[in-house]
């Protein structure tokens, strides 16, 4: 058994037994994995392995593994990084899902990147859960508007929310607010059900707090490669 397939399975089992202790099935969480900076070969032996969600968080690199591995049957790029409006149009023409919408401009920008003919854009709202606004995500006050705002968009649809459990806080009563501000969007958009949290340190708090999504990087992949 290759490292690879055995830190998948690891991951998946700990999956299976956060859900099994949530009351949850396992089968209702996605799970993401992140692969920034590894090269598109361990995303075409992920793929092999089975895996169709792979997630991106920089737009040029999202771009060139989606060129390069275009041919690939079933494969959905999730976008999960910070993104700026005059990357909106390539990163709508890779990605299937766009997790970090913190914006009215962004909106408008993914919005009109929409070519004729284009399927929805899945979108989520990104929540900033921490004081810091320098922090990715828009400001829990402003999240009800928001999301009023995608959900207006014709070329979009509004999915749920996303957010970063903050350093200096437990995971666990991060990931309870957001839940609650799922329910905020939710008054907005009854099918917006997702709820994009857990990373592989705190993947069992976000399953026992509702998570739909698990962003999973070096806990399935291993360390990133040096960058030189």
């Amino acid at each position: 058994m290759s490292d690879l397939v055995a830190r998948l399975a690891d991951v998946d089992a700990r999956i299976a037994d956060a859900a099994r202790s949530a009351g949850r099935e396992a089968g209702e969480i996605t799970r993401i994995v992140v692969t920034k900076f590894h090269p598109s070969s361990l995303v075409r032996e992920l793929h092999g392995l089975g895996v169709g969600d792979v997630g991106e968080s920089r737009q040029q690199e999202l771009a060139s593994k989606a060129e390069e591995l275009s041919g690939l049957e079933g494969l959905r790029w999730h976008f999960i990084g910070q993104l700026q409006t005059k990357k909106a149009r390539s990163v709508r023409r890779c990605a299937a899902a766009v997790h970090s919408v913190d914006r009215d401009r962004l909106v408008e920008a993914l919005d009109a990147a929409a070519a004729p003919g284009d399927a929805p854009l899945d979108v989520l709202v990104q929540v900033n859960l921490t004081d810091d606004p320098a922090r990715g995500g828009v400001d829990p006050r402003g999240l009800s508007a928001l999301a009023e705002r995608v959900a207006s968009a014709p070329s979009l649809a509004l999915r749920g929310v996303m957010a970063v459990a903050p350093l200096d806080e437990a995971p666990a009563s991060a990931f309870e607010r957001l839940a609650g501000y799922s329910g905020l969007v939710r008054a907005v958009e009854p099918a917006a059900t997702w709820i994009s949290a857990g990373m592989s340190a705190d993947l069992v708090e976000a399953i026992a707090c509702g998570a739909t999504h698990l962003r999973i990087g070096t806990a399935i992949t291993g360390p990133r490669p040096a960058r030189g």
